[in-house]
């Protein structure tokens, strides 16, 4: 059970960005509808890594269009852009970078590739306001360039159902303080999202794992990330490979 928290009057949302023109887009006007519901002051932060694409023109002019902010780094590293996302608009918006001066505020944050559900953000507040210092959730592979079998091959062995146990940085969130608390988002290249609820956990905050808004990401099987779930895809791909060859030589 979780103890009630304070209200949530802030919400700041984070997208780490590297080359990916193709989606972004669809990325970002998915964030922005939820961003529409949630009825509390919202900042959705773009951050262009090491982006050598049209990917700041896209952001540029969707952060025009919606007063978003957008912000560009330059070190090829998923965890590092994502903490310099909320330290940035934790200092431009609220004028907060710790514990005690982070009141009511939830951060968010989902990945380029990756198109949320008009509820995203409102189910992460609900479950903030009943007491979840963290909200993990799932992820849904697009159907585009999935083929039945590695879909069934995947849903084989994901679980879709509250305490999954999936972390995955496109769909999570926690509150601002708690955030702090135990230092944020790390420089990692990858794995970052299981390392700071690992960190949360280990601090004795309660983590939801939830299911009931799960977020669309890309069936790619050439990821931004190592070891990322465009890898997953592709190990279930060659094991699926390699069992029909062992089928084939049994026969």
């Amino acid at each position: 059970m979780f103890e009630a928290q304070r209200d949530i009057s802030r919400l700041v949302v984070v997208v780490p960005v590297h080359n990916e023109e193709l989606v972004l887009d669809a990325c970002l006007s998915a964030v922005g509808k939820a961003a529409e519901r949630t009825g509390v002051d919202t900042v959705v932060v773009t951050v262009l890594d090491s982006c050598t694409d049209s990917s700041a023109s896209i952001a540029g002019s969707w952060a025009a269009r919606t007063g978003g902010r957008v912000l560009a780094i330059d070190r090829r590293n998923v965890g590092a852009a994502r903490a310099a996302g909320f330290s940035t608009a934790a200092l431009s918006t609220a004028g907060f970078s710790t514990v005690e001066d982070a009141p009511g505020t939830w951060f968010a944050t989902t990945d380029a590739d990756s198109v949320v559900r008009p509820d995203w953000l409102t189910s992460q507040l609900a479950h903030a306001r009943r007491g979840a210092a963290v909200v993990a959730g799932t992820v849904l592979p697009d159907s585009v360039g999935l083929d039945p079998v590695l879909a069934a091959t995947y849903f084989a062995g994901y679980r879709i159902r509250p305490g999954h146990r999936h972390v995955h940085g496109a769909n999570l969130g926690v509150r601002a303080d708690v955030y702090w608390n135990v230092g944020g988002f790390a420089a990692l290249r990858t794995a970052e999202d299981v390392d700071i609820v690992h960190r949360l956990e280990q601090a004795a905050y309660p983590v939801l794992y939830a299911c009931d808004s799960p977020v669309t990401t890309s069936a790619r099987r050439v990821g931004r990330a190592p070891d990322g779930f465009a890898d997953h895809l592709r190990t279930l791909e060659a094991g699926r490979s390699a069992a029909r060859q062992e089928l084939a030589v049994a026969q």
